[in-house]
């Protein structure tokens, strides 16, 4: 469980919070952080820079040190290899650490007119996990709770949702635990949604946010998309049959499945509920959520986001 001081941390990750670590971290870096943009709040605080093609990540606390450095070193293996992804700014310190905060510095990927599809995130995903690791590249097993106790314990939610989400984050260790793969161990994305791909204005499909990559088994990153479409119907018949078809599985015919769609849920709720306090739409889709977690035959009407 976080310290006082842990939380505390947690608690001032605003999007203030985060533009005045920005400022000291550009100042460190000799760039320019007058008129950035927030992109996303999150995990992260994602901005793009207005007077440089750059995109700056900053991550909630000092103890997601070691995956942001991870993140750089997949980054470059995946660069070098020729595939698709999201890349660092060579010629910075990567990553700076400015009050507690990792952060990291990203070349800017011009978005194109379109949004990628799910066909190719199945194609991406089936070409990352045929990928073989360098053995100089240590990647950690793909971590299935996560930061959630940290996120529980931080979050400004009620007490009895607290209680409520640490018995399931039990109960969802003993059922991870009980799972049995079939499938070989790989390169894994770890958080595999099509928000996660970028198109450019060449058309070309581009691989972001790695800082759960891991290496293990293929399933946690296709129980992204099923859960998706299973639970949430987030995609159409024919958008899930799509990622499928490039990908080669489903993965709901896995006796696992429904461990996994649980645990996505799960994921996804405690990830959001790290913004409560920021507007009112987050708080009111958090509330829809837990709801949804309590009872299992309340329908999914969950908003992206």
């Amino acid at each position: 469980m976080p310290s006082d001081a842990e939380r505390s941390t947690q608690h001032a990750f605003t999007s203030g919070g985060a533009a005045r670590v920005l400022a000291g971290a550009c100042r460190r870096a000799g760039l320019d952080s007058d008129g950035a943009r927030l992109i996303r709040l999150g995990e992260n605080a994602l901005f793009r820079l207005a007077a440089h093609p750059v995109v700056v990540r900053i991550a909630r606390s000092r103890e997601y040190l070691d995956a942001v450095q991870g993140e750089v070193r997949v980054s470059r293996w995946l660069s070098r290899t020729g595939f698709p992804v999201t890349r660092v700014v060579d010629d910075l310190e990567q990553p700076v650490v400015v009050d507690g905060h990792p952060v990291t510095f990203w070349h800017v990927i011009e978005e194109g007119p379109r949004k990628p599809t799910y066909g190719e995130l199945g194609a991406v995903l089936r070409d990352l996990h045929s990928l073989t690791v360098p053995d100089t590249l240590a990647l950690p097993p793909y971590p299935a709770l996560g930061r959630t106790d940290r996120r529980i314990a931080a979050a400004g939610i009620p007490e009895d949702d607290r209680a409520f989400l640490r018995k399931r984050a039990g109960e969802l260790r003993e059922r991870v635990a009980g799972l049995r793969f079939e499938s070989r161990k790989c390169a894994v994305h770890g958080d595999a949604h099509v928000q996660n791909l970028m198109v450019d204005r060449g058309g070309r499909v581009t691989l972001i946010d790695l800082e759960r990559f891991s290496f293990d088994h293929p399933e946690w990153d296709l129980m992204v998309t099923a859960t998706e479409h299973h639970s949430l119907g987030w995609q159409t018949k024919e958008q899930y049959g799509a990622f499928v078809g490039a990908y080669g599985r489903d993965l709901r015919g896995w006796p696992g499945f429904p461990v996994l769609r649980a645990l996505q849920e799960f994921k996804m709720t405690t990830w959001l509920m790290q913004n409560v306090a920021e507007s009112a739409e987050t708080a009111a889709e958090y509330a829809r959520r837990i709801s949804s977690l309590r009872n299992e035959d309340e329908p999914r009407d969950w908003s992206p986001g």
